[in-house]
């Protein structure tokens, strides 16, 4: 059971504009990459000021290999006989309706279950999410990092099964709790992020084409076929011009030329989709011109980061990239 906090101080008016509900949530995936699956997933749900709910976890067989068993623990034996994601995305979609997404990186969280979702041909009735790393940063906690283990820590918050989702769900309900209170005394304006379902997803042979059959289609022994979840396009022009480069500690402004380098949590494609919304030129290649390179391995010997360093480009990691974000200034004017 959740340890008791104090309410809010009294001269300080919950903010009407507060949602009124959460569900926090945590999923342990077979990876990180768009073809993973999920193999367990927990829910919390909070009322509108972080009171505990109810509570909810399952098991997930992703047809596939587990992944990294020496994570998560789940071995093939163990999720042989869980039910697939469609026999358990109605009681998910349940939990989450009508709530706002709460999970720590709810990118990475949100990109593996809209794209469960997709394949099961279900729609999430969840239309925003909350990522506690962001929270935090905004109520400038002390934290040496941005790992919940870090997040619980600061907050006294005990972890008994670090990468169980039903445990790390409990511990981020626990510590979302008085992070949500104090943004409410501060009179914080959450930051609070649409979440858009996926439409389509396409299990052709090949990046690129589109199958008529929409879902996934297992092959035997946990054997997995590459899957894309959205066909290639040429991406529009950018309507903005290059204001240069990005300085480190100011806000990107639209029109900068992002590049990006190595293996991200959250998809390639959701990366660049969001920085095309945001106003930014995705860059495919690291020139002279290039505002900013993210990449979570700024140490590899790769093209990109050698290019970067020796143009004097910006190198940022993706959480600092997805904060970034948030805050993009406007572009001084269009082309």
């Amino acid at each position: 059971m959740l340890e008791d906090h104090p309410a809010a101080a009294p001269h300080s008016p919950w903010p009407a504009a507060y949602p009124q509900g959460y569900a926090v949530v945590d999923v342990e995936t077979t990876g990180l990459a768009r073809d993973d699956r999920i193999v367990s997933a927990a829910v919390y749900q909070l009322d509108a000021r972080g009171e505990v709910e109810d509570q909810w976890y399952t098991l997930v067989n992703p047809q596939r290999d587990p992944g990294p068993v020496w994570i998560h623990g789940l071995t093939s034996e163990v999720l042989a006989d869980a039910p697939l994601f469609k026999d358990i995305a109605e009681p998910f979609a349940e939990r989450l309706a009508g709530r706002v997404l709460v999970a720590h990186n709810a990118a990475f969280d949100w990109s593996m279950i809209s794209r469960e979702y997709a394949r099961a041909r279900a729609d999430v009735p969840v239309r925003q999410r909350l990522c506690t790393i962001a929270l935090s940063k905004e109520l400038q906690l002390p934290l040496p990092n941005h790992k919940l283990e870090s997040l619980a820590a600061h907050y006294g918050v005990v972890q008994q099964r670090a990468h169980h989702a039903l445990d790390d769900a409990r511990v981020l309900a626990e510590a979302f709790r008085p992070s949500l209170r104090l943004a409410a005394e501060a009179g914080l304006r959450l930051p609070l992020l649409a979440c858009q379902p996926l439409t389509e997803w396409s299990d052709g042979p090949a990046a690129g084409t589109r199958s008529a059959t929409i879902g996934y289609q297992p092959s035997s022994s946990y054997g997995y076929r590459p899957q894309t979840w959205r066909p290639s396009r040429k991406r529009p022009a950018c309507p903005y011009p290059n204001p240069g480069r990005y300085e480190p500690g100011e806000q990107l402004i639209q029109g900068m030329r992002v590049a990006f380098s190595g293996d991200t949590s959250v998809d390639r494609e959701l990366l660049e989709d969001r920085a095309v919304e945001a106003g930014l030129h995705v860059a495919t290649s690291v020139s002279r011109l290039t505002s900013l390179l993210v990449t979570n391995d700024p140490g590899s010997p790769t093209s990109k980061t050698a290019k970067a360093r020796s143009f004097g480009t910006p190198i940022v990691d993706e959480a600092a990239f997805m904060q970034l974000l948030l805050h993009v200034t406007p572009a001084r004017s269009k082309a």
